[in-house]
């Protein structure tokens, strides 16, 4: 069996960092350390689901995968393996992960999972990557719902802060979705023109695209606030989220007038930085400022 070809339908990368913000909401959704049984299989299960769904991708966009430099190396891309064994491959992998988290975590965490495995491979790749330039900013709600897994998969989503503060942690991917995606866009517009996928920058113009991500990036300084406003978090998140968002306005503003034309991926890089260092201050926040984190354990 291929191994490093099934590897690369999974998106190891992205998934990482899919897996990461859901493992930071397990440990924001408790006092202590998250619950073994559900840490793991949560984790295991979120990780299969989401490597399903870029699988999933990888077949859905088979046609626009030969046309991109940025994806033509792709294994269905370049015949190294049959649509039938990446379709094998993906759905075997979202079976089993439903399986793992409606019999070993709780059912909620599965059915939002699946919800979210739909929502990407589905609504999005298949319908509005092709349907409209607003793509990822509609499509990115099933990108930003890796908090809200973790967070279910430790406490089931019992009470009104459970979603109150896990769908703030979404909201907070979901609006850095935009900029992230769109620096990448201007960056590979000529790819997305040739394979004819509506995005931003090839509907209307590099300056537009600049705009809207400066834009998304001012609204993301704000909304980075609320855990603070809200009591979610403190000091030390804040100071963390005004100087990552600092640093994310200055690209976004430098991007308006960029020095050379691959500026676009140092924003792009940047704000792959910024989204874990940003959740990493939620965590070091919430175990600092809570005493009782220490006398967590890991049953359960």
């Amino acid at each position: 069996m291929p191994f490093a070809e099934y590897w690369e339908l999974t998106k190891p990368r992205v998934v990482a960092l899919l897996v990461f913000c859901a493992v930071i909401g397990m440990f924001l959704a408790v006092p202590g350390l998250p619950p073994l049984k559900p840490f793991v299989f949560g984790s295991l299960g979120i990780w299969m689901a989401s490597a399903s769904a870029a699988a999933f991708n990888h077949l859905i966009d088979e046609r626009i995968d030969k046309l991109m430099t940025r994806t033509a190396h792709r294994p269905l891309a370049t015949g190294q393996l049959s649509a039938r064994q990446v379709f094998a491959f993906a759905f075997v992998l979202g079976i089993v992960s439903m399986l793992v988290l409606t019999v070993l975590v709780n059912w909620m965490t599965a059915a939002l999972t699946f919800a979210s495995l739909i929502g990407y491979a589905v609504i999005y790749t298949a319908f509005l990557k092709r349907a409209t330039p607003q793509n990822i900013v509609i499509g990115g709600i099933a990108g930003a719902a890796p908090p809200l897994l973790g967070w279910s998969a430790v406490t089931g989503m019992t009470g009104e802060r459970d979603w109150a503060y896990a769908l703030l942690l979404v909201l907070i991917i979901f609006v850095w979705t935009p900029p992230h995606f769109w620096a990448l866009a201007i960056f590979r517009r000529e790819d997305y023109s040739r394979a004819q996928v509506p995005m931003l920058p090839v509907t209307h113009g590099v300056e537009y695209t600049r705009w809207h991500v400066l834009f998304y990036t001012i609204l993301l300084f704000v909304v980075t606030l609320l855990p603070v406003l809200t009591g979610m978090s403190g000091v030390l998140y804040l100071g963390g989220a005004v100087v990552l968002g600092g640093g994310f306005l200055y690209y976004a503003v430098r991007l308006m007038k960029p020095p050379d034309e691959f500026y676009p991926m140092k924003v792009f890089r940047y704000s792959i930085t910024y989204l874990m260092a940003l959740f990493a201050f939620l965590l070091f926040d919430h175990w600092l400022v809570d005493p009782m984190v220490h006398l967590g354990t890991m049953a359960g």
